[in-house]
C-alpha cells in the first residue's frame, strides 16, 4: 500500500516515512535507510510539515525522521553515522525534546538499538468529504441525443435555435407518404 502511495505522489515525505518503519520491523535495513533519507529531502529543509490539510492528523518533524535514520543505521551497525545523524538531529529539534535525543546519543555510545518513532497507531489519510465527492465522475453535457428531421423538404444541417416554420414548407409531397 506504501508503495502505491508513494507511487501516486512521490514527494509524500510521511509516506516514505511509514514505509522506512515497515521496512526497520521487517528487517530490511538498507530500504529503510533510503526510504528515512528520501521522507528526510522531501521535507525541503523545513523543520516539519503538518499533513491535518490533507487529512492525517499527524506533524512529520524532521528531528524524528533523523532519528529514525539513526535507528536504521544502528541495525546496520553503521555507529558513527549513526552518531553524526542524531547531531544533526539536535540541530532540527524543537524546544523540550532534548531528554529523548540525549538518551538516545548514550544508546548509540552504548552500541544499543534505537527503538524508531512512528505514525500513532489508528491515524489514517481521511480526506475531507467535500474533497471526497468531487473523485466522483459527473456528466455535465447530460446524454447524447440524435434529432433527425422527418420533414423531407428540410435540408438544413447545423447547430442553432429552432427556425420559425413557414406554412406549407414542411409539409411531405404526397409522393413521399406513399
Amino acid at each position: 500500500a506504501f508503495d502505491k502511495t508513494i507511487a501516486k505522489d512521490n514527494s509524500l515525505a510521511v509516506g516514505f516515512f511509514q514505509r522506512g518503519f515497515v521496512h526497520l520491523q521487517l528487517e530490511m535495513y538498507e530500504e529503510a535507510l533510503s526510504d528515512y533519507r528520501m521522507a528526510f529531502s522531501h521535507l525541503r529543509k523545513n523543520p516539519f510539515i503538518d499533513y491535518k490539510q490533507l487529512g492525517l492528523r499527524h506533524i512529520l518533524y524532521a528531528w524524528e525522521v533523523l532519528y529514525n535514520t539513526a535507528a536504521a543505521q544502528c541495525r546496520l551497525q553503521q555507529w558513527q553515522e549513526a552518531r553524526v545523524t542524531l547531531d544533526q538531529a539536535m540541530v532540527w529539534r524543537p524546544e523540550g525534546r532534548t531528554a529523548i535525543l540525549d538518551l538516545a546519543l548514550e544508546r548509540v555510545q552504548d552500541r544499543l538499538f534505537l527503538e524508531p518513532m512512528q505514525v500513532p497507531l489508528g491515524e489514517f489519510f481521511r480526506p475531507r468529504k467535500k474533497e471526497v465527492e468531487q473523485l466522483d465522475s459527473k456528466d455535465f453535457l447530460g446524454k447524447p441525443k440524435v434529432i433527425s428531421s422527418i420533414i423531407p423538404n428540410d435540408e438544413y444541417i447545423g447547430f442553432e435555435p429552432l427556425r420559425p416554420q413557414k406554412q406549407g414548407f414542411y409539409e411531405p409531397s404526397a409522393d413521399a407518404l406513399r
